[in-house]
């Protein structure tokens, strides 16, 4: 079997600083901005207290989260001290209450939706268990957000599958994580019963046509990984032999292969390397769940290996168009 790479220290110390350097960091930024009037045409600081680093809302949410993730995984990191200390100066009541009423707007429903909406839920749930106090103040945003989740889930007759914001698959299962850790049971159950309804039938995926050239989810890969959430251990294997039924004797090839990167600096796709972090937590993933003796367990395993070989030496700290987002990813993908 082959060795999977683990977070050392050093990595999550140098992930560390690099986050607190992020989400400060208000400039460049992408605004997803729906402007009212002339007056909503404001800094993102001022639209954005808690999340206006990170280039974009939803980095910096994701950020923050890998943020609360190193502390968890190594109390002793040496920037512990700054991180409390960032946390506790943009996750205040009133930042968090003003992130809420952004999302009030009749104009705004749609904001973040569903990306930034999952990945606000993965820090909410991971600040739950480390950092109670803190948490307490996500209540207005996070019940905006399961609300909405509430009403967007039973309307969309068709799950998205493409390879980046929007997928689906990817924003039901961090739900459905939430939906636990809380015990929200009726979120629980829609999104159980709704991925059952998108997913429950799909036969012999065509993976292989996989990547799209600016990936950063695998659309194959986060089905199979939500599936796994949600049935028991023979019901997904019965649903796995049938959803990729030639995967012992190596088809797709392509999506046990990593997706090739031609520029990793140009900001579309350089998400490739995000695709090949994903692919190597999911065929981690999915090696733990599959039962011993299993005899695609070896070709996962490895497949997970190259993943990671081919992902973790393109993440850069220079360029801000990589250095603002993957490393999230890369710790998601190391520790998950």
């Amino acid at each position: 079997m082959p060795d999977l790479p683990t977070l050392t220290p050093a990595q999550a110390s140098a992930w560390a600083r690099l986050g607190l350097t992020n989400v400060q960091r208000e400039y460049p930024h992408l605004l997803q901005h729906m402007l009212n009037g002339p007056e909503d045409a404001r800094h993102p600081r001022e639209l954005h207290p808690a999340f206006y680093g990170s280039y974009d809302w939803h980095s910096c949410v994701h950020q923050h989260w890998m943020l609360v993730r190193l502390l968890r995984v190594f109390p002793q990191l040496p920037e512990r001290a700054e991180i409390e200390a960032v946390l506790q100066r943009h996750l205040t009541p009133a930042s968090l209450e003003a992130e809420a009423e952004y999302l009030r707007s009749p104009t705004r429903t749609l904001f973040e939706r569903p990306y930034g909406w999952a990945w606000l839920l993965k820090l909410d749930q991971e600040l739950r268990s480390f950092h109670p106090a803190l948490a307490a103040g996500f209540a207005p945003l996070t019940r905006l957000i399961r609300d909405g989740f509430m009403v967007y889930f039973p309307a969309l007759t068709h799950p998205i599958r493409h390879g980046v914001h929007s997928n689906t698959a990817f924003a039901t299962g961090f739900a459905l994580n939430w939906a636990r850790a809380t015990d929200d049971q009726a979120l629980k159950l829609l999104c159980t019963s709704r991925a059952a309804t998108w997913y429950g039938r799909d036969r012999d995926y065509p993976a292989h046509y996989e990547p799209s050239g600016e990936d950063f989810f695998s659309p194959a890969l986060a089905e199979a990984a939500l599936m796994a959430r949600i049935l028991p251990q023979q019901a997904f294997v019965t649903w796995f032999d049938k959803f990729l039924p030639r995967l012992a004797q190596g088809d797709p090839a392509r999506l046990l292969t990593p997706a090739p990167v031609s520029d990793p600096a140009d900001p579309k796709i350089g998400h490739l390397i995000g695709l090949n972090l994903n692919r190597a937590w999911v065929w981690r993933r999915l090696a733990g769940v599959l039962p011993a003796g299993d005899p695609r367990l070896p070709l996962l395993l490895e497949a997970a290996a190259r993943h990671y070989a081919a992902a973790l030496p393109l993440l850069s700290e220079e360029d801000y168009h990589r250095a603002h987002w993957l490393a999230s990813f890369a710790v998601y993908a190391l520790t998950e």
